[in-house]
């Protein structure tokens, strides 16, 4: 499947990017979330979530082709 990722703030430095389209072959949040690391081993010792199309998941997350993830570091407001 082909997803687009999207990354923000400290993971798109982390990555070298702020997007990207992949070929991907697993199927969880979980099983993107251990490909990325290996890729970048920055993103081991920070925190983010996912957000798939607009909405924040869990790891269990199953992806579908051309879903569009995002890459959230930790944020705050006021």
């Amino acid at each position: 499947m082909i997803l687009k990722l999207k990354y923000f703030g400290m993971i798109a430095e982390a990555i070298g990017k702020e997007e990207e389209s992949i070929e991907f072959s697993g199927e969880t949040i979980e099983d993107l979330d251990k490909v990325l690391k290996n890729s970048a081993s920055r993103l081991n010792t920070m925190n983010y979530k996912f957000a798939v199309n607009h909405a924040i998941v869990e790891d269990n997350y199953t992806l579908t082709d051309q879903d569009e993830i995002a890459l959230l570091p930790p944020f705050a407001g006021g």
